[in-house]
């Protein structure tokens, strides 16, 4: 199934800078931002040689909170999921990245790692050191491309965020499966398949709450024709539909 689809569009961002010296890259365009990945990966390897490629097996960690780790990596297959883990053992999955995404950003702030990154299943990563990673966005003027690029997942995350605090349960699911639908969604015939294979487990992580309550969710909304589900992907059978759910329930629950 998922090998016919094709990859949803989305509009861009016009520019009212003219410049051709830094390429614009519109920080809530998600194919802008892998766009953006794969290019300063290519301009290293150009400049500098091969890049250290890294295999991480299913469910094995690509790195440990509290490690330290000043390196940063893209995905060149596979998938990857950051988790914060509490010291009680909850977890919260805080995002995701797929093939030509860029992932471990937040080692450009400190040295060791709030976060623990996982294989979902058998990847391959680039390793890009800070220093080098520093050195090409300098030499190729990409300081502000990297801004927009910081800027569109600092965007997302507080959304996550507001829903999160203003949002039951149900919309928060409801909400993060149209949120990954615009990020990874996949056009095909029945609809828009969201391209990361996920458990009832990892989407509870998401939204603050038990896989249960997750597996009932996700039933309520295949009754009502609004998603199906084949072996952990999700097909959205109409965004326009699924948008309007959130919006009239919202709306019922008033202020």
């Amino acid at each position: 199934m998922i090998a016919s689809v094709r990859r949803a569009g989305s509009g861009a961002i016009p520019c009212t800078d003219d410049s051709p010296a830094i390429p614009r890259i519109p920080a809530s365009t998600p194919g802008e931002e892998r766009d953006f990945s794969t290019r300063v990966a290519h301009r290293i390897a150009a400049s500098d040689g091969s890049l250290p490629t890294v295999s991480i097996a299913r469910g094995q960690h690509v790195y440990n909170c509290t490690q330290r780790d000043r390196n940063l990596y893209l995905v060149k297959t596979g998938q990857v999921k950051t988790v914060a883990i509490t010291a009680s053992g909850k977890r919260c999955l805080l995002d995701l990245s797929m093939p030509g995404d860029l992932f471990g950003e937040m080692c450009l702030a400190r040295s060791y790692r709030d976060e623990t990154a996982v294989a979902m299943s058998n990847t391959t990563l680039t390793r890009i050191s800070q220093d080098l990673f520093f050195a090409t966005l300098q030499a190729e003027n990409l300081f502000e491309a990297f801004t927009l690029h910081l800027a569109g997942k600092l965007s997302e995350q507080q959304r996550i965020i507001a829903d999160l605090v203003t949002m039951e349960s149900e919309l928060r699911l409801v909400s993060r499966l149209l949120q990954l639908s615009r990020r990874l969604g996949e056009e095909h015939h029945q609809g828009v398949v969201i391209s990361a294979r996920l458990t009832q487990e990892e989407l509870a992580e998401m939204i603050g709450t038990t896989r249960s309550r997750v597996g009932f969710f996700l039933k309520r909304l295949r009754a009502a024709g609004l998603i199906t589900c084949n072996r952990g992907y999700i097909t959205i059978r109409s965004v326009s539909r699924l948008a309007s759910f959130v919006e009239e329930r919202m709306a019922l629950d008033g202020p």
